[in-house]
């Protein structure tokens, strides 16, 4: 899939793990585990003696596999036994995966420094791809027509380059609380000005900043409130 997203290159639908499919290993949903794993042993202590080695040696081999340190960024795609889907003189790792980065740093995979160059390269390719926010899913997008599925054609719709609130906000949530404060407060002002100009909270974006999909989606609605939330308790901290 792209990114953070449920859409497979393989098929029409592209939603149902079948003979078409390509598996492969990914920042995103190792990330999501980890943070499970967080969240678990947080609300079940005694659940650490069995999962936090489990966390440990995850979050050593996501380290060690995914995160590409020459170029600073996540490697899109581990493949497994049926190899990539996509041609074979396409590089993948040309693609930077803005989402699965955010929940990397949510799941504490990155050093502060590694926080700030990725976010430094998020605006970067924000501003290649004339893009509004740091929501962007991806860049620059998968070509037209690698994905079957229309949804994901052509560049820069919906997973394939959209612009989503929904994890953009996770992203301004994580600089709050690694101290990027100004930054965060820098990035989420498109994200909170769209929302009142469009009046709604619309699932996703265009590179032109359109809005697009439903207008009342929680997603969008809930990662900002929780940000605004974060902004208001730092505010309160150094009063």
């Amino acid at each position: 899939t792209a990114d953070w997203g449920d859409v497979q290159p393989e098929h029409g639908w592209g939603v149902d793990w079948d003979e078409n499919t390509h598996p492969a290993i990914d920042i995103y949903d190792n990330a999501m585990f980890i943070i499970t794993l967080i969240n678990l042993i947080e609300m079940v202590p005694s659940a650490g003696e069995k999962w936090l080695p489990v966390k440990d040696l995850v979050s050593g081999n996501v380290r060690k596999y995914l995160w590409d340190d020459n170029n600073k960024k996540f490697i899109p795609h581990i493949y497994l036994g049926k190899g990539s889907p996509f041609p074979p003189d396409f590089d993948e790792n040309q693609i930077y995966y803005f989402g699965g980065t955010a929940v990397a740093i949510e799941a504490g995979l990155l050093s502060k420094d590694e926080i700030r160059i990725s976010l430094d390269e998020m605006v970067r390719r924000v501003q290649l791809a004339g893009a509004a926010s740091i929501g962007l899913t991806l860049y620059p997008p998968y070509p037209e027509g690698f994905f079957v599925n229309k949804i994901m054609n052509p560049e820069y719709n919906y997973q394939n380059g959209g612009d989503w609130t929904w994890f953009g906000g996770r992203m301004i949530q994580q600089l709050i609380r690694y101290g990027f404060v100004q930054e965060a407060y820098e990035q989420v002002q498109p994200m909170v000005k769209r929302v009142k100009d469009n009046n709604g909270f619309f699932e996703w974006y265009s590179v032109n900043n359109e809005p697009r999909g439903s207008g009342t989606f929680r997603g969008e609605a809930g990662v900002l409130f929780t940000a605004i939330r974060m902004f208001e308790e730092f505010a309160e901290s150094v009063k």
